[in-house]
């Protein structure tokens, strides 16, 4: 296996990047009930931290990812201020909205294993 040092200085601000963005965007929902249907599974941060990939998954359809997106995309200018500002940054980073299909792969394999489970009930 190939390990790589672990970088703290970057996992923090990873972390407080994460932290931030979920609490603006749990701000917006109450606005937005599109948004509501959407949440932050991950953040990740480019190598000069110039760009903030913000992954989201949903609690029903990609659909409701879609019609959040629309959304965001409007906010965008706002988030990044705002995020500028709580993590006292000299420049905004871009963010990027992005979709989490591990989240729906997860998803559709719990079903399926649900599924099983009701047709072999004796099988533990």
């Amino acid at each position: 296996m190939d390990f790589k040092p672990i970088n703290r200085k970057r996992e923090q601000k990873t972390s407080l990047f994460f932290h931030e963005i979920s609490s603006l965007i749990q701000q917006l929902a109450m606005d937005e009930p599109a948004i509501a249907k959407v949440y932050v599974t991950q953040v990740r941060l480019s190598r000069d931290y110039n760009i903030c990939f913000v992954y989201f998954s949903t609690f029903a359809e990609k659909k409701d990812f879609d019609e959040a997106l629309k959304i965001l995309k409007l906010y965008k200018p706002s988030l990044r201020k705002a995020m500028a500002q709580k993590i006292s940054a000299k420049y905004a980073a871009d963010l990027v909205f992005l979709y989490d299909e591990v989240k729906e792969k997860e998803r559709k394999m719990q079903e399926l294993l649900d599924k099983v489970a009701k047709e072999f009930p004796e099988v533990k």
